[in-house]
């Protein structure tokens, strides 16, 4: 073998040892974050929410209670009439939030407790299958309060 060919040879291999230190630095291989979903057993709607952030980024694990009620009480937020309620990097997600608003709380990285929607609105990620009417998203604090973050029309 030639020097030039062995340099060459050298340099491949050289390339091919870095090259997963590269890909493991880069910025568009972020963690995807993970969303604990605890949901109502027997509830489809829940399922389907989950599947909504699964296609928007989010690795989803699911588990189904006969009460959520117990999750509430450890997640010290109060029942806003939903079906579902999950966590991601801190954050409590009630009923049907959509993906992209979750996204948006964890770029903004606001000081609360988490996103709600109350109820399950027809037309709501997960319920798309029963119409369509207004609804909003809150923010929420541990206190109760509420703030509009969203609002889909």
């Amino acid at each position: 073998m030639s020097d030039s060919s062995f340099a060459a040879r050298r340099r491949l291999l050289t390339a091919i040892a870095v090259m997963p230190l590269a890909v493991t630095a880069s910025p568009s291989f972020a963690a995807v974050p993970k969303v604990f979903v605890t949901k109502l057993e027997g509830c489809g709607c829940c399922d389907e929410w989950a599947a909504h952030l699964r296609k928007n980024g989010f690795s989803v694990s699911v588990r189904a209670l006969p009460d959520l009620a117990p999750v509430r009480r450890k997640n010290r937020t109060r029942d806003f009439d939903t079906c579902h309620t999950a966590t991601v990097e801190g954050y409590v997600i009630e009923g049907h939030v959509p993906a992209a608003d979750i996204h948006r709380l964890l770029r903004a990285q606001l000081k609360v407790a988490g996103l709600v929607v109350p109820g399950m609105p027809a037309g709501s990620p997960g319920m798309e299958s029963s119409g369509k009417e207004p609804y909003d998203v809150l923010t929420f604090d541990r206190s109760g309060t509420t703030q509009v973050f969203a609002s889909y029309r």
